[in-house]
């Protein structure tokens, strides 16, 4: 049974954190570790039922969305760990469509108190359906840069992983900077994501720029031409 409006939901409302995308380092598994290490129930197959569900009704009504977190990278190849909640990023002159299409195909959406996104349940499982990531509105360029790929047995666009690489930068902050969580993203999308795009994207943010230079440090990706011309000095 679904929250009333307004209503705060466990999970699901990010208090103190920026808006957008965020996960969890539990999702992804690190090399060497078995899932007998994960703490908690593993709801993977449950949430990807509920991506399926919910994508194939916004697909049926023609809506405008992009699978978006944890499961848009397991999407784009990502070894997922355990995922918690769906994201997808609709935009918000469409948000009152998609609630209207979403409950009437019997899926319930509420407002939280957060005015970036709307919430819903699907089989039981937390969907968020967000219309702000950090400082940058869902737009219709956005989505247009989805890629479409499937999900299961259900095909959906995704969020290009430049897109999706960059939304999990934006929402670091004091408050919430799982690098960690992160970090097997970065690693497995190096190839298809433009570094120069997301270094451009993130000027002036200094976690953006922390997990940038992290990346480089580990040779994920190669330095930015000119730049850091002290990291090769050794400490002082």
């Amino acid at each position: 049974m679904a929250p009333d409006p307004g209503t705060s939901v466990p999970g699901g409302a990010h208090d103190g954190r920026q808006p957008g995308l965020h996960l969890a380092s539990s999702e992804f598994t690190p090399p060497g570790r078995t899932p007998d290490e994960a703490p908690g129930v593993d709801r993977s197959q449950e949430i990807l039922e509920a991506t399926k569900q919910v994508a194939a009704v916004l697909k049926a009504n023609d809506c405008r969305f992009a699978l978006a977190g944890g499961v848009a990278a397991y999407a784009h190849g990502v070894p997922r760990r355990s995922l918690h909640d769906v994201d997808f990023c609709i935009r918000r002159e469409d948000a009152e469509a998609v609630s209207q299409i979403l409950a009437t195909a019997g899926i319930p959406v509420w407002a939280p108190p957060e005015d970036w996104l709307l919430k819903a349940d699907c089989r039981g499982q937390n969907v968020d359906l967000i219309m702000e990531m950090a400082d940058q509105v869902v737009t219709r360029e956005l989505l247009a840069r989805a890629e479409v790929r499937p999900v299961d047995s259900v095909r959906m666009p995704v969020l290009h992983p430049t897109d999706l690489v960059a939304g999990l930068l934006d929402a670091f902050s004091e408050h919430h900077c799982d690098f960690g969580a992160v970090l097997p993203i970065a690693r497995t999308l190096r190839e298809r994501v433009d570094w120069e795009a997301i270094r451009r994207h993130g000027k002036d943010k200094p976690m953006s720029d922390a997990f940038l230079y992290l990346l480089e440090r580990l040779d994920v990706i190669t330095p930015a031409a000119g730049s850091r011309p002290d990291a090769e000095e050794g400490p002082r």
